[in-house]
């Protein structure tokens, strides 16, 4: 589907600290999260942006995601880069200091602990590319 049918009636959404939206998903930090025009956030997604999240125009997040930019397992920190068009399945991780390319896919369930270049399929625990696609 066009991204520009698809969010015709977009609006940009109003963001509490820690509270979900009226779409039911979650940020903490929200003054260091940089969220882009026509962006598709699905319900039960956390995104902590302590340390910087970008999230570009026209990115869809499926529901039940998780987005890190700190970890306090391992002591990672650093900003997520989501780019423009990407789009990162249903229940998945996105781990501190990654940078996601633009047009890339993440399939549901995966685990992104490193960076994914742009016009791929990535997918898996952890995260590898599974295929190209055309630009």
């Amino acid at each position: 589907m066009d991204p520009e049918s698809r969010f015709k009636k977009w609006e940009y959404p109003q963001i509490e600290e820690g509270k979900p939206t009226r779409y039911n998903w979650v940020v903490q930090n929200k003054d260091k999260l940089d969220l882009g025009y026509k962006t598709d956030i699905g319900a039960f997604t956390y995104i902590n942006a302590l340390h910087g999240v970008f999230i570009a125009d026209f990115v869809q997040i499926g529901s039940h995601c998780s987005i890190y930019s700190i970890s306090t397992i391992d002591d990672k920190k650093g900003q997520v880069n989501l780019q423009k068009n990407c789009k990162i399945g249903s229940h998945s991780v996105v781990m501190p200091g990654v940078t996601v390319g633009e047009n890339s896919v993440i399939a549901a369930f995966s685990f992104v602990n490193r960076d994914v270049p742009a016009n791929v399929v990535a997918g898996g625990v952890p995260a590898k590319i599974i295929k190209e696609l055309d630009e």
